[in-house]
C-alpha cells in the first residue's frame, strides 16, 4: 500500500443515515430499523466487510494476471462474527483453468491484500476535534 493519505468524510443526515465521500465518490451508510435506523444503506460493519471482499478480489485478479493464470471468475463472500471474538472469514469461489497448486497460492495471496493486512495488524486510531 502506498504511503499517501486517504481521506473519507462522513456527514450525518436524518437519524443514522450518513453520506460518505472519498475522492470523487459518494456512498451511504445506515443502520437497520431494529436499532433505530432506516435501513437505506449498508451498516459500517457491512461496508468494512465489503472493503475486505473487494480488496481480496482485486488483489487476486492482479496476482493471477501477473502470473498469466486463468482466473475467469471470482466471488469473495466475507462472513463477520462479533462473538465470542470478532472475526472475518473469507469464502472464495474461483472459476477458470486453475490447478490445485495455483488455487493454494491464491488462498495465500488472499491474506496479503492491504485491507486484510490492516485488520490483522490492528491499525492505530485516534479522534481529534477539527
Amino acid at each position: 500500500m502506498s504511503s499517501r493519505t486517504l481521506d473519507a468524510t462522513a456527514t450525518l443526515g436524518n437519524g443514522y443515515q450518513t453520506s460518505v465521500t472519498t475522492r470523487t465518490h459518494a456512498f451511504a451508510a445506515d443502520e437497520p430499523v431494529t436499532v433505530g435506523g432506516t435501513d437505506t444503506a449498508p451498516t459500517p460493519m457491512e461496508l468494512l466487510s465489503g472493503s475486505l471482499a473487494a480488496c481480496t478480489a482485486i488483489t487476486l485478479r492482479m496476482y493471477a494476471g501477473r502470473k498469466g493464470w486463468s482466473l475467469d471468475g471470482l466471488t469473495v463472500r466475507v462472513e463477520y462474527t462479533a462473538q465470542p471474538t470478532p472475526a472475518f472469514v473469507k469464502h472464495l469461489t474461483m472459476t477458470g483453468a486453475l490447478d490445485d497448486t495455483q488455487k493454494a497460492r491464491l488462498l495465500e495471496i488472499a491474506e496479503a491484500c492491504p485491507v486484510a493486512k490492516l485488520l490483522k495488524a490492528g491499525a492505530a486510531s485516534e479522534t481529534r476535534l477539527a
